[in-house]
């Protein structure tokens, strides 16, 4: 048997519901903030637009700017010398050939050459002393001159 309170169908509306609903507070329902606190609310909410705003720029700024980057024409860039010993290119012949470079260094009686180095217009010479010691010399051969000379060993 049915309750004759009770409504016969779900979606019936019942004016006594509302009544006794009345009674019961929500649970879910939160009570209304003091003024400071809404007050802080307030701000705390404008805080976070204007964060989200400064960020929404600084994004666009950025996109903007490698964008900028993408679309703008490359400077034309210098040439270089091209070099044979790099596969696909061909090395610039010079229309007239390089001088050829004639010196002569001076070494004491019995001097012996130990190494050679070179480097652009320096060569490095390593020689043994007839007395013992070892010698570097740093000639410019473009120049024909000695550029720098070091005794290592004994010095008398």
């Amino acid at each position: 048997m049915q309750d004759p309170n009770y409504p016969r169908y779900q979606n019936q509306h019942d004016p006594r519901y509302e009544e006794q609903q009345a009674y019961y507070p929500d649970p879910n329902q939160e009570p209304p903030l003091d003024p400071a606190m809404e007050r802080v609310r307030r701000k705390m909410i404008r805080l976070l637009a204007v964060s989200i705003g400064v960020m929404l720029i600084g994004l666009m700024a950025v996109l903007a700017a490698v964008v900028y980057k993408i679309n703008k024409a490359p400077d034309a860039p210098e040439q270089e010398d091209l070099r044979s010993d790099i596969p696909g290119q061909t090395a610039v012949v010079p229309d007239e050939p390089f001088k050829m470079v004639e010196s002569q260094i001076t070494l004491p009686e019995g001097t012996r050459l130990l190494s050679q180095s070179l480097s652009g217009n320096m060569i490095s010479l390593e020689t043994l002393l007839p007395d013992g010691g070892t010698e570097i010399i740093v000639y410019d051969f473009k120049e024909s001159r000695i550029a720098a000379r070091m005794i290592l060993g004994n010095v008398e």
